[in-house]
């Protein structure tokens, strides 16, 4: 972990664009919130081929306009041209944005070809050929491995060539044992990649929700922890408070062996973050 040691920590926030005007006004008092916090950034994801790009931009420019909190916009391999990803650069930068999260994204499910660009890596290049260091650049790490990747190694390749192409840093997909990000982090040290890998976190609140995201993404739910969920049931107050002790526990685990920061995915969702931030005595 010495090499995430030296890195400065970053703290951020994930959102989701919103698809109704009432998801709009939750999202903005969700922002309110969690700006009063001072992360670093808050992020906004890309839907699957692209089918968020406008709400994507406008929330991305909202936010930039009105929290005082850098925004960085997703932006996705599915679904995308050459002149599309040169077309919504050149947006963002006459909007003074300044930070990009670089993905390949999922293909939906019927979509035959992913785009112009087949890997994030690719992107990322045609990201640095087109706007040199404007932006920085964020890309994915996937601690347990990429639930499509032949195997760990080549998973592991395919990571070093998007820092390769040119990223800056990168976030994490998120986990629950800690020891999967250590395990990755030495094994990037060893490929002599150094760039900060901030942890995912992903706070715990919808037991069935939870499984069935981690299902589609590779992110694995330890036996104990499912098994506790499950005990649950529909009591929504234990499933939270019992993922607050979890999930505070993990986080204090991470930046005590050096990890360079946290990245929380909100789920649009003030209270489980900034309760487990507080706790932290972040």
């Amino acid at each position: 972990m010495e090499s995430q040691q030296k890195h400065p920590r970053v703290y951020s926030f994930e959102f989701f664009p919103p698809k109704t005007d009432e998801g709009a006004a939750k999202l903005r008092a969700t922002r309110a919130q969690l700006a009063g916090l001072k992360p670093r950034f808050f992020s906004v994801t890309f839907g699957a081929g692209g089918s968020t790009r406008e709400r994507t931009f406008e929330t991305v420019c909202e936010i930039q306009r009105d929290s005082g909190i850098e925004a960085a916009p997703h932006l996705s391999c599915v679904g995308s041209t050459r002149d599309s990803i040169r077309d919504i650069l050149e947006r963002y930068r006459q909007q003074n944005i300044r930070h990009i999260v670089a993905l390949r994204g999922d293909i939906p499910s019927g979509m035959g070809q992913p785009g112009e660009f087949r890997y994030a890596n690719e992107l990322v290049q045609f990201i640095r050929s087109e706007t040199g260091d404007h932006f920085h650049i964020e890309v994915a790490a996937y601690p347990e491995y990429h639930p499509q990747a032949d195997n760990a190694d080549a998973d592991l390749d395919n990571f070093k060539h998007k820092v390769e192409a040119g990223a800056d840093s990168a976030i994490t997909q998120y986990f629950f044992n800690p020891y999967a990000y250590y395990h990755f982090v030495e094994q990037c040290d060893k490929r002599d990649i150094n760039i900060p890998i901030v942890p995912g976190i992903m706070p715990i609140t919808n037991y069935t929700q939870l499984a069935r995201f981690s299902d589609m993404c590779g992110a694995e739910i330890p036996r104990w922890i499912r098994k506790r969920l499950e005990t649950f049931g529909d009591d929504r107050a234990s499933i939270r408070a019992f993922g607050e002790d979890v999930i505070t526990e993990m986080c204090q685990a991470l930046l005590d062996a050096g990890a360079p920061g946290l990245h929380f995915y909100t789920m649009n969702q003030a209270g489980p973050t900034s309760a487990i931030w507080n706790r932290l005595g972040l």
